[in-house]
């Protein structure tokens, strides 16, 4: 069934209850109310703003002029207090000048106009007239029918709403269209229309969002983000996909702001604590925040590998190696065909010198992920750890064989081929290493030790220096000291 139906299923027993004036009604602001009452101070405040725009306009017939006005501002009033500040607020003051033929927007999007239009008489004759302008620059029309002779003197009024109308199912004769009681939808539809607008644009700004993420365009996909979070402000998934844009793009504070933000509006996201937990961790040295986000998201879900994995590299890193290992094994058991947490597993039982069963690690997670780069280059350093040099380069290979820009597996091959006497081809793996990674001090530190090995002197001290300047500025006091130690033993 559409959804238009059971709108105008409701509108047939709303008309009914009209005849018996049998109205719903609710004080409340921003609560569906079909009859709205206006009086006291809150009528003087229209009946001001009605008679300023007499004085300033000074019409030829001021009754008339201050009716008409008095009309169009209790209509007004019905959807402020109905709709409250989902749309933007009626400013009595600034809004002398007329309304542009648009009487509300969107708070969240201002191409969004509402029109509003009040007549009083008998709801079954009476008829809302609207331009062909008013049709083009709006969304909806909302009628209201007032139930009392508009005057200066009325003490109160008692307002119905009608009904409402999509513009593009408004059909107009001419300059103008004329819609009876009949033709309307149920109000109590109005607000889910109206935000129905703006969800599927928000739809269409994260689709575009997706897009942007999948070809690596952070700074497109932030922007979209943030057009969905102006529309829908509590949108979990825009708030957590816009941390992902936030974290790619170096602003890791900002990241962990949008994942809390996440966390905030749906307290059970464990993807987000997650998340939370890796920029923690990782990029500001929170480690025991970090713990606490894994925590809470394997409390949400216990099969949640990705936690446990991280966790256990976590804790890895603050020295406690046996629950590194209860982690990642129990990672393992949720799914023993996911290859990240027997790397993560491999790295601390290398660490305890475990490392035949660090090789055995690497080879199942190969084994998962056959193209699994990281994997061949962490399998390359612990088979040169256990001497088998020609093993390592194997791996090396491999890990470049898959990520031909990895350039930590050129650096690590240049240290074996220099290790078995093939300085050329040292050379040639530190050049890409190198190029790769332009600011790999330890790069430039194994060139310059190939090329004074060939007699290179310059070339060498040349290699020497930019790794000390690359030390200084990474704060590495202590290589910095002795790279300096041996330009200095070079120019004696």
């Amino acid at each position: 069934m559409d959804w238009i139906t059971p709108l105008k299923g409701q509108q047939t027993d709303f008309i009914q209850r009209l005849k018996s004036a049998k109205l719903l009604h609710c004080d409340e602001k921003g609560q569906h109310s079909e009859l709205t009452v206006i009086s006291g101070q809150r009528l003087d405040q229209l009946r001001d703003f009605c008679w300023e725009m007499v004085k300033k306009y000074k019409p030829t017939e001021p009754k008339n002029y201050f009716i008409n006005n008095m009309k169009g501002k209790l209509g007004e009033e019905v959807v402020k207090s109905r709709l409250a500040d989902f749309v933007t607020e009626v400013d009595y003051e600034k809004r002398v000048g007329g309304d542009g033929k648009v009487d509300f927007t969107l708070t969240s999007d201002s191409s969004i106009g509402i029109q509003v239009k009040a007549r009083n008489g008998n709801f079954d004759k009476i008829q809302w007239s609207i331009s062909q302008e008013e049709i083009e620059k709006n969304a909806v029309l909302v009628c209201i029918l007032i139930q009392e002779e508009v005057s200066e003197a009325q003490a109160e009024y008692n307002l119905i709403l009608t009904g409402f109308l999509p513009t593009n199912m408004i059909k107009s004769v001419a300059s103008k269209a004329l819609v009876g009681i009949d033709e309307l939808l149920y109000s109590g539809g109005l607000r889910s229309y109206l935000e129905s607008l703006t969800s599927s644009e928000a739809d269409e700004y994260m689709r575009l969002g997706y897009e942007c993420l999948e070809k690596k365009d952070y700074q497109g996909a932030f922007g979209y983000y943030t057009q969905v979070l102006q529309l829908k402000p509590n949108n979990e998934s825009a708030y957590f996909n816009r941390g992902l844009t936030r974290d790619y793009l170096g602003d890791k504070q900002g990241a962990i702001d949008d994942f809390t933000q996440a966390i905030r509006i749906d307290p059970n996201y464990a993807l987000a604590y997650t998340s939370r937990g890796n920029a923690r961790g990782d990029h500001l040295g929170d480690k025991p925040g970090a713990i606490d986000d894994y925590t809470q998201a394997i409390k949400i879900d216990p099969n949640y590998v990705n936690a446990y994995s991280n966790r256990g590299i976590v804790r890895y890193a603050l020295g406690d190696k046996p629950g590194a290992i209860e982690d990642c094994n129990l990672a393992i058991k949720i799914n023993p065909n996911d290859a990240n947490p027997y790397i993560n597993r491999e790295v601390v039982r290398s660490a305890l010198g475990d490392k035949q069963g660090a090789i055995e690690d690497y080879n199942l997670a190969i084994k998962f992920n056959p193209d699994f780069a990281n994997a061949y280059l962490l399998r390359g350093v612990v088979r040169d750890d256990l001497g088998n040099k020609q093993g390592a380069i194997d791996d090396y290979n491999l890990a470049i064989k898959f990520n031909p820009n990895y350039a930590l597996a050129y650096y690590n091959r240049g240290v074996v081929r220099y290790a078995l006497g093939d300085k050329p081809g040292a050379i040639d793996d530190y050049n890409l290493a190198i190029k790769f990674n332009p600011n790999d001090a330890n790069a430039y530190y194994g060139r310059g030790v190939v090329r004074y090995a060939l007699g290179d002197k310059q070339a060498a001290i040349k290699d020497f220096q930019t790794a000390a300047n690359i030390y200084k500025k990474e704060g590495k006091e202590t290589d910095y000291q002795k790279v300096m130690e041996i330009i200095r033993e070079i120019n004696k």
